[in-house]
Order: structure tokens, then C-alpha cells, then sequence
């Protein structure tokens, strides 16, 4: 298994304008660590301006498909995405 780091830059105000769909992403959220695929996740910056989700599968899809997914995306408090494979020497 490999690990994957999902990076998401988000709209200013991205805390309050998130309100209506919160609810969704963290179901989606739930969703895929439960099933073992997401390890953790998280806004960065204060106040957020990026978020950071780590996905651990057999290839990048897994996390390409969840950002495609995600209600933040669709509803435009994303900008831009990417999805970087991630070397981890040390840790989970």
C-alpha cells in the first residue's frame, strides 16, 4: 500500500461558507476511514486556507475519486486540488 496526499486550496472564508455542506464532507469523511482509506485529514492554516487529507491504497485514484466526491469540491469552496503520492519514512 502506498500513501497519497490530498491537498485542497480553498475559497477565502472558507470556515463559515463551509456551514451548509459540513455535514455531507464529514459522512464522506467517515465513509472512507472507515473503510481504512483515509488516515487523516484536516484544514491547514489559521485561518484555513488549504486542507490536507491522507489517503493510504493501492494507487491515486482512490484519493481523485473522493475529491470528485466531495461536497466542498462540487460547491466550489475548493479551487484547486492535487493529489501528490507521499514517501513516508516514519510514522503511520
Amino acid at each position: 500500500m502506498k500513501y497519497f496526499a490530498l491537498i485542497y486550496y480553498v475559497v477565502d472564508g472558507f470556515v463559515s461558507r463551509r456551514t451548509p455542506f459540513r455535514e455531507q464532507h464529514l459522512q464522506l469523511v467517515e465513509k472512507a476511514n472507515r473503510c481504512g482509506e483515509l488516515k487523516l485529514a484536516g484544514a491547514l492554516g489559521d485561518p484555513a486556507d488549504r486542507a490536507l487529507l491522507v489517503f493510504r491504497s493501492q494507487d491515486r485514484s482512490i484519493a481523485e475519486d473522493f475529491a470528485r466526491n466531495d461536497p466542498y469540491v462540487m460547491n466550489g469552496l475548493v479551487t484547486r486540488w492535487e493529489v501528490q503520492p507521499w514517501a513516508v519514512v516514519i510514522g503511520i
